[in-house]
């Protein structure tokens, strides 16, 4: 959740800048604070970076987040600036701006803020209008600058970086959303196709949920105090969402949470916040950036760039999907994640080869940046790829078919018979293995054994591959089901079974292997109800055989030869995601007399569409 990203990118970026020269910043910039009064009178403030040569003009590089511009106050100077070490000692004009209601700026914050096409007056206002102004004015008073603004920033940051585009400033000239919040509903943060994800929701809002009354440089204590040690237990024996209301935890405080549990449908809530339906005509080189080991918004940044793609025809934009968890990109060394290991510094590259070429070329005339349309890392061959499209044109939809005795195929058995389990809401599959106080990070690459030899989850297995079998795209489940109830949540799981000879990286001198480990390469949900419309949700009639079908995020993975390909099916992903009480209802209104056992059968015909690259 955005939280997490909020103390993973500081610890990152510590690490990325850890060899800065402790008075790099005061000896090379000079630091202004200020406030930018917006159309509508709202001040926001902002700190500027102005390199003390001005011998030279500098464009300038701004980041408006709702995470706090500190250190504040001119003579406090924070140690790194810019989003890496190449493009600080490049000397730009550094600019950081709380967003409206946030922090030190004036107004009212407003979650994923919905952008107004075209604006009546000077008090409807958006993140574009704000932008738009900001800029305005750093282009009329900050001295030396060239005239060119970029734009960047991770997770809810990505979010400000996208909004700048539409109803741009003209002045504007290269945006590298990273890692944004696109469509909280669909596939960001809050949910995935209709499925809330409670425990990073739950973390984040107690942190970023809290009012204040005004600008404030730090909002103190969270909204109430919660240290479990075993997430999984706490969840369990804190009951249903309603719960969360109580006068023990938000309390009605937090009126994005409360918001949250509010629109349990794609309704108009969550269509306003949808930042992809706005991304049309852009003509601004773009450079989306994301990581396949994203538990936030890997979904954020794969749309944010086809939405670009599909809406704006002529632009200029790219891709970039690394081996990365939420914003490791801007790491010192990113080499090896969990299990795996890449056999290079992939967030060096990127910063390198990649971000600073980008910002460079277009914003200061600097260099050549020649990327290709999608650069994009292969998991299981550890090879940067680069490809004219996404997903690559010789990618073709291949069916993988579940059927008898756990075998998955590309030819369908013919059978009509099906594999079934029996949902228990009230004792849920974990999504990871073993007692956690947070969310698990590496959760997403986790070996799944775990989950295999529990009862409530069905299991698919290839024989052996005789060749490499590699991934570029979207993943499709395409299942036929039926259930005993009238809802339920599906989660599909793609893995990775490895040879028994398969080394462990973490435990390699103790002899340690990942014999038949069953990895993960990707999973998604889907709340069932939501099957055929997010906006009108359906109940399931019991007993009858139903179609389930919905997307996987995008893949970049090479299945070797000697491997096997799994498929996993359940119902819960505890504490992940919140429990469906799996009967037809607000679930945000369920108490605990709701939540009832489901058997769910998966008929023969379901099938897996995996892209596979044709050589």
């Amino acid at each position: 959740m955005k939280k997490i990203f909020s103390i993973i990118a500081v610890m990152l970026c510590v690490k990325a800048f850890a060899q800065t020269p402790v008075n790099f910043v005061k000896e090379n910039f000079i630091k202004k604070d200020t406030v930018i009064k917006m159309r509508d009178g709202v001040k926001l403030y902002t700190v500027i970076y102005i390199p003390k040569d001005a011998s030279q003009k500098y464009p300038i590089l701004l980041e408006r987040t709702p995470y706090s511009s500190a250190p504040y106050g001119d003579t406090n100077y924070a140690r790194r600036i810019g989003p890496n070490p190449t493009l600080m000692n490049e000397k730009y004009i550094f600019v950081y701006q709380d967003v409206r209601g946030r922090y030190m700026s004036e107004g009212m914050n407003l979650e994923m803020t919905p952008y107004i096409e075209n604006k009546k007056n000077k008090k409807e206002v958006d993140e574009s209008s704000d932008t738009y102004d900001t800029i305005d004015w750093l282009l009329k008073n900050v001295k030396n600058n060239n005239g060119r603004v970029g734009l960047y920033g991770i997770s809810y940051p990505g979010f400000y970086a996208t909004a700048c585009l539409p109803g741009a400033h003209p002045a504007i000239k290269a945006v590298s959303p990273q890692a944004p919040v696109t469509d909280e509903f669909i596939g960001d943060d809050a949910n995935h196709n209709g499925a809330f994800f409670l425990l990073d929701n739950f973390d984040f809002m107690n942190y970023f949920g809290k009012p204040r009354s005004g600008p404030v440089k730090d909002y103190g204590a969270q909204v109430f105090n919660e240290n479990s040690k075993d997430v999984y237990d706490f969840f369990l024996k804190l009951g249903p969402v309603s719960n969360t209301q109580s006068a023990k935890y938000f309390d009605h405080k937090s009126y994005i949470w409360s918001e949250y549990l509010e629109h349990d449908t794609y309704d108009a809530y969550w269509k306003a916040r949808n930042i992809r339906q706005h991304l049309k005509n852009i003509n601004i080189p773009v450079m989306v950036v994301g990581g396949w080991f994203d538990a936030e918004d890997l979904f954020g940044a794969l749309n944010t760039y086809t939405s670009i793609e599909k809406q704006s025809p002529q632009n200029n934009n790219r891709l970039v999907m690394g081996p990365w968890t939420h914003g490791a990109w801007e790491s010192s060394e990113w080499k090896q994640f969990a299990s795996q290991n890449f056999g290079s510094n992939t967030s060096k590259y990127f910063q390198d080869s990649l971000e600073a070429q980008f910002f460079n070329f277009y914003l200061k005339d600097k260099g050549v940046f020649n990327a290709a349309e999608a650069t994009v890392f292969e998991t299981g061959s550890n090879q940067w790829k680069s490809y004219n499209t996404w997903p690559p044109v010789n990618a073709q939809n291949v069916d993988y078919f579940l059927n008898e005795k756990q075998q998955l195929s590309q030819q369908q058995d013919g059978t009509a018979s099906s594999d079934e389990y029996v949902s228990n809401p009230n004792k849920p599959v974990p999504y990871t293995n073993g007692i956690f106080s947070g969310r698990n990070n590496e959760y997403m690459v986790e070996d799944q054994r775990f989950a295999a030899i529990r009862p409530d989850v069905l299991l698919y297995e290839s024989p052996v591959l005789t060749d490499d079998v590699t991934l570029a795209g979207k993943i499709i489940a395409d299942l036929q089901v039926s259930i005993s109830t009238t809802d339920a949540d599906f989660i599909v799981k793609i893995i990775d079974v490895l040879p028994d000879d398969e080394p462990n990286i973490k435990n390699a001198a103790r002899g340690f292997t990942m014999a038949n480990a069953q990895r993960l390469v990707r999973a998604e949900i889907m709340r069932g109800k939501f099957r055929n419309s997010f906006e009108t949700p359906e109940a399931f009639t019991p007993g009858k055989i139903t179609s389930v079908k919905f997307n996987l995020n995008d893949v970049a993975h090479t299945f070797k030869k000697g491997h096997k390909i799994m498929v996993q099916v359940q119902s819960t992903w505890f504490p992940l995601v919140d429990r469906n009480p799996q009967k037809f209802m607000r679930i945000p209104d369920a108490i605990e007399a709701d939540f009832i056992t489901a058997t769910i059968k998966i008929f023969r015909g379901s099938k897996i569409i995996l892209p596979v690259i044709k050589k």
